[in-house]
C-alpha cells in the first residue's frame, strides 16, 4: 500500500517555505546563530577607524587612546593603509603589590584598501587626545574636475 501525503505548494515554494527550509539547513544550527549574536562588534587588537573625503583629501581618524606618537607606525603601500600602534607598559618599582595587571602591552593593527588613489609621499599625520588624523592627498587624476558645458 502507498502513502501518498500531501503538502500545500506554497509552503514548499513559497516563501515562508523557502525561509523555512533555509535556516534547517545544517549551516545555521542553533549554535552558529547563538555565536553571531554574542560576537562583539570589533575583536580585541582590532583599531576602529573613520574614512571621509574632502574635495583634495582622504581623511582618517583612528582611535588610539594612550599611544604616544613613537608608539604608532603609518605606512601607505600600493592603495593599502597600514596603521599599526605597540605600547609596552614600563616596568615601575612603586612598592604596590598588584592584584591585577592589564596594561603591560597592547598592540592594534588595521589595514584598509582605500577608496581612492592618494600621494603616499604627501600625507599630514597628527596624534591628538588619543585620535590619530591622517589627511591624504588625492592625486591630481582622483580630484573632482569641473567640466565647461558650451552653449549648442
Amino acid at each position: 500500500m502507498n502513502i501518498i501525503a500531501r503538502r500545500d505548494p506554497r509552503s514548499v515554494f513559497g516563501v515562508p517555505g523557502v525561509v523555512s527550509r533555509l535556516f534547517n539547513e545544517p549551516f545555521f544550527t542553533n549554535d552558529f546563530l547563538q555565536e553571531i549574536a554574542n560576537a562583539p562588534e570589533l575583536g580585541e587588537g582590532v583599531l576602529p577607524l573613520d574614512i571621509s573625503e574632502s574635495e583634495k583629501h582622504l581623511i582618517v581618524r583612528a582611535s588610539l587612546p594612550g599611544f604616544r606618537t613613537e608608539d604608532v607606525d603609518v605606512q601607505v603601500h600600493d592603495g593599502v593603509l597600514t596603521i599599526k600602534a605597540t605600547h609596552t607598559e614600563q616596568a615601575q618599582d612603586t612598592g604596590e603589590k598588584f592584584l591585577r595587571r592589564e596594561r603591560r602591552k597592547r598592540s592594534l593593527e588595521r589595514r584598509v584598501a582605500l577608496p581612492t588613489v592618494v600621494e603616499g609621499a604627501n600625507v599630514d599625520a597628527a596624534l591628538k587626545d588619543g585620535v590619530l588624523t591622517l589627511r591624504l592627498a588625492k592625486t591630481p587624476e582622483a580630484q573632482p574636475k569641473k567640466i565647461a558645458i558650451r552653449q549648442a
